[in-house]
């Protein structure tokens, strides 16, 4: 696999002694360019500390990581400025869209590629093409208290792909969102990584979704365990709803 994510024996460890916890015991997983996996699990499994490592946030305590053609960790980082391997390599999608307040809906999706020395133009430009491939476009001058939580979701999307990162981590992206809304952002997120060939790697609990996934890797004690999903296409799955 050339491109997308690849994790290897990754582990990560807690303390010393009798306070000694292992978060992650030995973490495989690999998704491919263009792939959306869900990643699923009980509370206290290890999901939010593989996401973190995945995100460059906490170290590992060992183990390899690669995202897109970069190795980015064995057994130590190997990249020197984890901020603009956040910032240029890894989108996220949380719960919750974080959009900035102050700034319209444009400069919200333009501010990553400003902040990496790019042109104001020239970012603006790039991020008004995704939202139109999001359709939220004419909501571009509108502040984010003005747009519904769909909305949101989908400019907070577009931010993610901004930079056209290798890789998307997405925590819980439909959490808030009613069935509709959610197989929405479902179907979004299976588009773009399809037109941009972005990993997405999705953790969810949310039942309505999971069937969409094509390969589901379950945490267990700080283990993986990989298993075939159904597959379904989001309007397969919506359709269950409709009365």
């Amino acid at each position: 696999m050339n491109n997308g994510i690849v994790i290897e024996g990754l582990q990560k460890r807690y303390g010393s002694g009798e306070t000694l916890v292992d978060a992650l015991k030995g973490v495989d997983m690999q998704v491919a360019s263009g792939e959306v996996v869900g990643l699923v699990g009980p509370s206290g499994s290890g999901k939010s500390t593989l996401l973190k490592c995945l995100g460059a946030v906490i170290e590992p305590s060992a183990g390899r990581m690669k995202l897109g053609s970069t190795m980015i960790y064995d057994n130590r980082w190997i990249i020197n400025d984890l901020r603009a391997l956040r910032r240029d390599k890894i989108g996220f999608v949380f719960q919750a869209p974080y959009l900035i307040p102050f700034l319209d809906v444009l400069d919200n999706v333009a501010l990553l590629p400003m902040l990496a020395g790019e042109r104001n133009a020239a970012a603006r430009k790039r991020a008004l093409e995704l939202l139109e491939a999001l359709d939220v476009a004419h909501r571009a001058k509108a502040m984010p208290s003005q747009l519904s939580g769909g909305e949101q979701q989908r400019v907070a999307i577009a931010r993610a792909l901004v930079n056209h990162p290798p890789v998307i981590l997405a925590d819980e992206p439909t959490a808030p969102l009613d069935s509709e809304r959610a197989l929405a952002v479902i179907a979004i997120l299976n588009d773009m990584a399809r037109q941009y060939e972005t990993a997405i790697i999705i953790v969810t609990h949310d039942e309505k979704i999971i069937p969409t996934f094509k390969r589901i890797y379950h945490i267990r004690d700080g283990r993986t365990h990989e298993e075939a999903g159904e597959g379904k296409s989001p309007q397969e799955q919506a359709n269950l709803y409709i009365a």
